[in-house]
């Protein structure tokens, strides 16, 4: 894993996210050494992604930060800035409200994803650079790296693996590491 942690220029590994085969929302992660199972997009991966599509978008996406649920995991091996969910939190998916693609706080009435899931998804997050830094309407919002459901059910276009998985490559990960989607 030390390869993965710096290539030899001093460039940030990067994770490449490829499609398995015989179903379009599973995928393969190379990272390093290792090969990890993912789950992505319900409708498979695009290079034309609009909000809603359930597709995964096909790109190079900077790690920008994460969010943890606090009482599910305690203090995480990262480099990345990884905050704490609190009950209030939640992204925007609403295409045309100010906050589009954003954190917000509750109450909040547009259209939203609680970040404190039920099902656990969130419980260790990680927000890819789509659509984040340089937003445009119906583009897409939420596609995040964070935790598969059991026999890795799709996602509505992030990439998922097991918590098992988050947790081996967590401490290998910084701010900018790429997700490469192919």
């Amino acid at each position: 894993m030390e390869k993965a942690r710096r290539e030899g220029n001093g460039r940030l590994p990067t994770l490449v996210v490829r499609a398995a085969p015989g179903k379009k929302s599973r995928a393969i992660i190379r990272f390093g050494p290792l090969t990890l199972p993912a789950a992505i997009g319900r409708n498979g991966r695009t290079v034309i992604k609009r909000e809603g599509d359930g597709a995964t978008p096909i790109a190079a996406m900077r790690l920008l930060y994460g969010f943890r649920r606090g009482e599910r995991n305690g203090r995480l091996a990262s480099e990345l800035l990884i905050k704490r969910i609190r009950t209030d939190m939640m992204w925007c998916d609403q295409p045309d409200d100010p906050n589009y693609n954003r954190l917000v706080k509750a109450p909040f009435k547009p259209s939203h994803e609680e970040m404190k899931r039920k099902d656990g998804l969130y419980d260790i997050c990680l927000v890819l650079d789509w659509n984040v830094t340089s937003r445009a309407r119906n583009r897409g919002s939420a596609i995040f790296f964070h935790l598969a459901l059991p026999e890795y059910e799709p996602t509505a276009g992030c990439v998922a693996i097991s918590a098992r998985d988050m947790r081996r490559i967590l401490p290998f990960l910084r701010k900018g590491t790429i997700v490469q989607v192919t």
